[in-house]
């Protein structure tokens, strides 16, 4: 439980490196279209070399649709977010994308017809706290909201609790590289759409954005996949979605660390909350899984 519910999210941590390394992408003064191109470009190479040395393994038409489907989310995800952002302030964006959470808890009650354990709501609202106060929502300032802006948010939030859910469920079967890199495929399929082809070609040509792509690739195509793949079939949809949280810290800290921004005292608390709202469900689990333990030993 603790392995998977590790790996689940140390996957999220790695998306939350990704904002930094496109912040610093923009200061170089490539486009959106770029950046996601080189992301999801690179991403996918490298889970081919991976694919290729690792796992041959044939899927069937169905498979595949099904994988690239998840894939499709996560490209979502970005698209929506960075929408998003044309008409929000950062700090409502992020809180709209956050909201994943209990979106992701409510799908996996809807879709199993069983309600939440007390200990995944009540670090839902521990979570939804903590993200009001990293975000910076409690700071004051006179916030100008667009409808579509929110809608947006709300639509990357939305993605985001499928591709974490579908994570989990989805032909869980199958090797994890190739898996994996049905996932990524679809990802680039998706990209392709929204951007159409014409993005390859100046992805390719651009050498300076090949350092960016690469990173970007790693650790937002490749790592959390893989480390998705192989924690959140083993854990629960909601709990997987609670541990996902753990992209809000990372990012704010890399963007102290690397980009130098200034973050408050309570942005530095929201923080804080959210990782006890992270651990909250691991620790009455562990404390529920030992008062059983110790009933039972007494019953013998």
């Amino acid at each position: 439980m603790w392995k998977n519910s590790l790996y689940v999210f140390l996957g999220a941590c790695s998306f939350g490196i990704l904002s930094t390394i496109v912040k610093t992408a923009y200061s170089e003064g490539f486009t959106i279209q770029e950046v996601m191109g080189g992301q999801y470009g690179f991403g996918w190479l490298l889970m081919l070399v991976l694919m290729l040395i690792f796992s041959r393994k044939k899927v069937t038409l169905r498979q595949f649709i099904r994988l690239a489907g998840v894939g499709a989310c996560t490209c979502l995800t970005g698209v929506f977010y960075y929408m998003s952002l044309q008409t929000l302030p950062a700090s409502i964006a992020i809180v709209l994308l956050f909201q994943f959470t209990w979106m992701g808890v409510g799908l996996e009650a809807a879709l199993s017809r069983k309600w939440p354990s007390g200990a995944t709501l009540v670090s839902v609202l521990i979570l939804f706290a903590g993200t009001i106060l990293a975000g910076g929502l409690l700071g004051g300032g006179d916030f100008q909201l667009s409808l579509s802006g929110i809608l947006y948010g709300l639509g990357s939030a939305l993605m985001m609790a499928l591709f974490i859910y579908c994570s989990g469920r989805v032909e869980t079967r199958l090797p994890l590289i190739t898996r994996s890199f049905c996932i990524s495929t679809g990802s680039l399929l998706m990209l392709l759409i929204i951007f159409t082809p014409k993005v390859i070609p100046n992805v390719a040509q651009t050498t300076e954005l090949w350092p960016y792509g690469l990173a970007l690739g790693a650790f937002g195509a490749v790592i959390p996949v893989l480390l998705f793949g192989l924690g959140a079939p083993k854990i629960n949809p909601g709990l997987a979605s609670i541990l996902s949280a753990g992209e809000f810290p990372v990012a704010v800290t890399a963007s102290v660390l690397v980009l130098h921004e200034q973050v408050g005292g309570l942005q530095w608390l929201g923080i804080a909350v959210i990782l006890l709202g992270i651990a909250y469900p691991q620790l009455m689990g562990g404390r529920s899984a030992s008062s059983k333990q110790r009933i039972s030993s007494k019953a013998a």
